[in-house]
Order: C-alpha cells, then sequence, then structure tokens
C-alpha cells in the first residue's frame, strides 16, 4: 500500500484513525498548537484580515473557512478580535472543514454562540470571496515518498514483512523531482498540492 493511502488510515479511519477518536490537543493529548496556547495568535490573523477585507474593498459577503481547525480556538479568537470591525465581522459566513467527530463537538462548544457550517471536505466550500485560515493543517495531510534507485524513482510502499510493517519500494515512477543520490528520498504531498492549486 502507498505511504500516503497508510498514513491516510492511520490518521482518518472512522474506527480507529488518531483524529476521529480523540482530542490530541493539549496536555492530556499529543501536541499543543499555537491558538492553544495565547489567544493573541488568533486575534491577530483576525485583525489582519480585517485589513485585507478593507484592501479588497470591504465586500458585503466574504467566506471565511478554516481547515483542520483544531477545538475551535483560533477561530473564537479570531472573531473576538474581527468583532472590533462590526462591518467585517458582520460580512463573514463561517465554514469549517473536519473530519473528526470528536474534534467537531470541541468546536460547536468553542463556538455555540457562533453561526458555522461544518463541512467534511474543502470542495465543498461555496464559491466567491474566500478567506481561508490553516493553521498546520497542511502538515498533518498523508505525504508519498519517492525514493531514487539506479533505475529512476521508485513510490515507497508500507507492506507486511515477517509480521511487522516495512517500507518496500514500489514500481517506477516517472515524477518531476530534483536531482538526487541513490537513496535519497523525495517527499511530495498530493493533497496539500491539490487544496493550494
Amino acid at each position: 500500500m502507498a505511504l500516503s493511502d497508510f498514513m491516510g488510515l492511520c490518521l482518518g479511519h472512522p474506527d480507529w484513525g488518531y483524529y476521529m477518536t480523540r482530542d490530541p490537543l493539549g496536555i492530556a493529548g499529543d501536541f499543543t498548537t499555537a491558538p492553544e496556547i495565547s489567544q493573541m495568535f488568533g486575534e491577530l490573523i483576525g485583525l489582519w484580515a480585517a485589513v485585507v477585507w478593507q484592501s479588497m474593498g470591504s465586500p458585503d459577503r466574504l467566506i471565511l473557512a478554516e481547515l483542520g481547525p483544531g477545538r475551535g480556538t483560533l477561530m473564537a479568537d479570531f472573531l473576538r478580535a474581527a468583532s472590533l470591525t462590526p462591518a467585517f465581522r458582520r460580512a463573514l459566513d463561517i465554514y469549517l472543514v473536519e473530519t473528526s467527530p470528536s474534534l467537531r463537538r470541541c468546536q460547536k462548544a468553542t463556538l455555540a454562540e457562533t453561526r458555522a457550517t461544518w463541512l467534511d471536505d474543502v470542495r465543498d466550500l461555496p464559491d466567491g470571496p474566500l478567506l481561508l485560515v490553516a493553521n498546520e493543517f497542511f502538515d498533518a495531510l498523508p505525504i508519498d515518498q519517492y525514493v531514487r534507485r539506479a533505475d529512476g524513482w521508485h513510490r515507497r510502499l508500507v507492506v507486511l514483512s515477517n509480521n511487522a510493517l516495512a517500507f518496500a519500494d514500489g514500481a517506477g515512477v516517472d515524477i518531476a523531482a530534483p536531482s538526487a543520490e541513490i537513496g535519497d528520498i523525495f517527499e511530495i504531498n498530493w493533497p496539500a498540492r491539490a487544496i493550494a492549486a
């Protein structure tokens, strides 16, 4: 199985996936992100966004989407600062793209007073002027790796070998990668590229 498929299952499997079965943030979790450390992070992004909105000509409607909003802390802090510019705050149509049921529950509790729409996929966002926030979201997407061999690049696979998971080379692939020595590994995040395109 491709490394990206393996990572996708580890992170997003509905019954056993890392993000699907727990709240990974904070002291009881595995890591902490900037919004959980200080409200200034989200507030400054909210103030910056108000300036961006003004530079866009202050449209009546602006889609504000956050990808992977964690516990909803960044969005809550963002909106608190955005309220300092009431017309900006009124213009916002808020969307949160989240696949984790446990994190959605946290977000809904944090943003209980906020009218927002939750989506499973960034492709479901409506058309229109968009401001996209994604703190550490792209870092958590599955990646593919390619290993340089004498005959070219090979996609890295995860296989079962002697009752243990191991890496193996897949078939050769034609991929635009930097020049490299034999044994070098080139990593690419295809989902991030697709979202950012």
